[in-house]
């Protein structure tokens, strides 16, 4: 397995594994990103893919860089995705030491992501690594539409 930046070519596979994450987070209804957008925007996505042997991409950490008031410089990680075919490998464990090892290099105070309440397995897994699970907080989007 490689674990590399994602590049263009790898828009199309990304797109299927993000609809493929969405539908194992049960709001599949909430992608609404395309191809086309994805290329357009191609200057603000971050991204690492873990890459099989086989050149198939089986996983990806998708990230961006913030600054928060309370503590400075901060690394974003918006979504990681393993595909079940290559889960219990470590690639999950891979592809989140990238993520924090650029934010070290990055001079980053802290990496912060969500994890949904539902999914022990990764509660579990991001405590075993000493990440600080809170239960404070509750996510706000409000949505821009072009119309």
């Amino acid at each position: 397995m490689t674990i590399r930046r994602a590049t263009e070519k790898d828009f199309p596979a990304l797109l299927s594994l993000i609809n493929e994450f969405a539908v194992f987070q049960k709001t599949p209804e909430k992608v609404s990103i395309t191809l086309e957008q994805m290329k357009v925007d191609q200057d603000h996505f971050q991204c690492f893919v873990a890459e099989a042997d086989s050149k198939e991409i089986v996983g990806f950490a998708s990230f961006f860089f913030a600054y928060y008031s309370w503590s400075g410089k901060a690394l974003y990680l918006d979504d990681l995705y393993v595909t079940e075919a290559f889960r219990n490998q470590g690639l999950g464990r891979r592809l989140l030491e990238t993520i924090i090892n650029l934010a070290k290099e990055s001079n980053c105070k802290k990496v912060r992501w969500q994890v949904s309440k539902w999914n022990s397995n990764a509660i579990s897994f991001y405590k075993k690594l000493g990440a600080a699970i809170e239960e404070i907080e509750i996510n706000c989007d409000y949505y821009l539409d072009s119309n």
